[in-house]
């Protein structure tokens, strides 16, 4: 519920889940059908805004209504047609703290790595930033709810006393947030090494302020 209540708070509604639909079960053989004939389609150069539900329909070898049984339009689909190309969610305990933080930072950091050597992720991600109701959907239906776990997990880490209690915990999740978001897509060139989530932790964790010497000096009461 608190998670549903911070995507919520971001502007995206709260999806509840839909109610079975009666006849023919759905296929799991036409899905993957579905999502490898979008793949394929943008992989030959077709753009976001160019592909059609037919042309998607008659690349898998199904009927349109396949596809308008599982998903209520494009922007749906194109979403769960990244989700099958991105690395998938880590699985988190739900009751601890920064390891829960750890596991979430470190899915960012493999996003990252995914989308530099992917030219497919790449040029999808470009192209869906320039179409307000996919770029949207993506956002309430995949970053949002990512968001709200990691700020769920730095919860429990004040809880537990790993972290702060004082400090404002969507502050605290933006500043363990930011290092990642900085190297994975503001800065193409900068390393991803694989201790970048540990590192991030502890340099937070530890705080940036130096450390006091052991005879005492100290930078601010130090005299040149």
């Amino acid at each position: 519920m608190q998670a549903e209540a911070q995507v919520q708070g971001q502007g995206c509604p709260v999806r509840e889940d839909p109610e079975p639909r009666r006849g023919r079960p759905r296929s799991a053989a036409a899905e993957r059908a579905i999502l490898d004939a979008v793949v394929e389609l943008l992989e030959a150069g077709e753009p976001l805004a160019g592909l059609s539900i037919e042309r998607i329909a008659r690349t898998a070898g199904v009927g349109k209504a396949t596809i308008y049984r599982r998903w209520s339009g494009k922007e749906e689909l194109f979403v769960d047609v990244l989700r099958d190309i991105e690395p998938p969610e880590p699985t988190v305990s739900g009751t601890a703290g920064l390891d829960d933080l750890r596991l979430l930072l470190e899915s960012l950091r493999r996003r990252g790595l995914a989308q530099r050597s992917s030219v497919l992720l790449h040029n999808v991600f470009a192209q869906m930033k320039s179409h307000p109701k996919l770029w949207s959907e993506y956002q309430c239906t995949v970053i949002a709810p990512r968001r709200a776990a990691m700020l769920a997990a730095v919860q429990r880490a004040v809880d537990a006393g790993e972290l702060r209690g004082d400090l404002d915990v969507e502050l605290m999740n933006d500043l363990f947030l930011g290092p990642m978001l900085v190297r994975t897509i503001h800065r193409p060139d900068a390393p991803l090494p694989e201790d970048l989530a540990d590192s991030i932790i502890r340099v937070l964790a530890e705080g940036l302020a130096p450390r006091p010497a052991a005879d005492g000096w100290h930078p601010r009461t130090a005299r040149v």
